[in-house]
């Protein structure tokens, strides 16, 4: 899992559910024209800017499209833009995409592939939202679970299944399988930590890398925290950032800081300008609004008002 990844997660996994419920859910307006060829492919979805798709997809030596989570994250990560553009002008970038990379026929061969997995992400929502909350968390994921795996027969073959979904499906059965033991009350605390421990051995490289990425984060962001506390330079937190993701990851976070820093400045200009507004003038107090900030920006001064 990438360092974006893993926060993408971490931060937009319920919002995602119920953006993609009201897309799939509902009529969706015609299709946005994909940009130009020499526009950023990511002008079109501001939370995006500045990354670069998942999804190293390949051919094999036939020629063929690799069905493989790869693929499944390419298309996740533009799905992840729903709430920003409608699900038409998201398909359309995807496609757009899948051109650029692939030649026309296997580009072809993906694009139908798109089209089955955006109806079994429909059709998903559908059947979760029909599933009922027992109060047993690990009994409902194993039925979430069960449920995704056979609505997916409908949707792929065999190998389309182990291909999209087999790591994904191995590392939630683990997932499952620690809460399982977290909750048993039958079992003593040297008991619990021997089963986990028993789990933590069977991890294979690639699913304990994407079980500690998203901790991996955090860390490394508290460490950073500590290191500018400490008086460290931002070439000294960039290199810190660069061992532990990439140099492009540590590049995207020093841009953040950068943009975070500016949106505390303008926070600060805009709360000492407004002391000078009496009290009730909100006609003032909207002009000073509208001086400093967009309307999508103004959304977040609740806060701080």
């Amino acid at each position: 899992m990438t360092a974006r990844r893993a926060a993408m997660k971490l931060s937009a996994g319920a919002l995602a559910a119920g953006l993609l419920y009201a897309s799939f859910s509902s009529t969706e307006p015609a299709a946005t024209p994909a940009p130009r060829a020499d526009a950023d492919p990511f002008a079109f979805v501001r939370s995006m800017e500045g990354t670069v798709p998942d999804g190293a997809i390949s051919l094999g030596a036939d020629g063929q499209l690799v069905v493989d989570a790869e693929l499944g994250h390419l298309f996740d990560y533009y799905l992840a833009g729903i709430g920003e553009k409608d699900l038409n002008a998201i398909r359309t970038e995807i496609e757009r995409e899948l051109e650029r990379r692939l030649k026309p026929g296997a580009a072809a061969q993906a694009k139908l592939l798109l089209g089955r997995y955006l109806a079994y992400k429909g059709a998903l929502v559908n059947v979760e939202q029909g599933l009922k909350d027992g109060g047993d968390m690990a009994a409902t994921a194993r039925a979430r679970m069960a449920a995704r795996q056979k609505l997916r027969q409908a949707y792929f073959s065999a190998g389309e299944i182990a291909g999209l979904f087999g790591f994904t499906d191995a590392y939630d059965a683990d997932a499952v399988a620690r809460i399982e033991i977290s909750q048993d009350p039958k079992l003593s605390a040297q008991q619990r930590a021997d089963k986990l421990a028993a789990l933590d051995a069977r991890l294979s490289p690639a699913m304990r890398e994407e079980r500690d990425a998203p901790t991996r984060v955090v860390r490394t962001e508290e460490t950073v925290q500590k290191m500018r506390a400490a008086g460290a330079s931002d070439d000294e937190v960039y290199r810190l950032r660069s061992a532990a993701f990439s140099p492009e990851g540590a590049s995207r976070l020093a841009e953040l800081d950068r943009e975070e820093a500016a949106w505390k400045a303008r926070i600060a200009t805009f709360q000492n300008e407004r002391t000078a507004i009496p009290a009730g003038q909100q006609l003032a107090l909207q002009q000073l609004r509208d001086k400093h900030f967009t309307a999508d920006e103004q959304r977040r001064l609740g806060a701080y008002e």
